[in-house]
């Protein structure tokens, strides 16, 4: 199988360094990292009667992997905001149960500018807030600002591959 349909000579693979997250169908500000995608189906043993020589191995339960995304600190408070929905220091009544979960879209674009991939990922919630890094007055680095989303499953959105110039 081709590793492309309709580009057949391209043989190099999409990078990763072209991409977008959104939130509430909004590409968040100044994203520049997006952990992996990552599931893993625990592996159960299984005896059959009469055959006790090896078991059988049967998939289990579906964990899917916490994603993080770090963005440098600009003034869009989307992170804060939607931390502020699970924890927040004015206390419980601050909270919202009803809107701490969201559904996000990870997209990626080839070297053109063309959308070639995206996921989307289910009822997402921030379970870890990094509002700065370490301040260093020595230091020249970007301001990262980091939140850790638990995650119930993602699905590829089926994009066809499109004719690259």
């Amino acid at each position: 199988m081709p590793r492309f349909t309709v580009n057949t000579t391209r043989f190099d693979p999409y990078l990763g360094f072209k991409f977008k997250i959104l939130i509430d169908g909004l590409a968040v500000a100044a994203v520049n990292k997006c952990s992996a995608l990552k599931r893993t189906t625990e592996v159960t043993p299984w005896y059959e009667g009469g055959d006790s020589s090896a078991p059988r191995q049967i998939p289990g339960k579906t964990k899917y992997d916490p994603i993080t995304l770090e963005a440098g600190v600009t003034h869009d408070t989307t992170f804060e905001e939607w931390a502020n929905k699970v924890n927040n220091f004015e206390g419980d009544a601050a909270m919202s149960l009803a809107t701490f979960r969201k559904n996000i879209t990870i997209e990626v674009y080839n070297q053109g500018g063309q959308k070639v991939l995206a996921y989307h990922v289910f009822r997402c919630w921030v379970s870890e807030y990094q509002a700065l890094p370490q301040l260093d007055a020595g230091g020249n680095a970007v301001l990262i600002s980091t939140i850790k989303l638990e995650n119930e499953g993602w699905v590829r959105d089926p994009i066809p591959e499109l004719k690259e110039a």
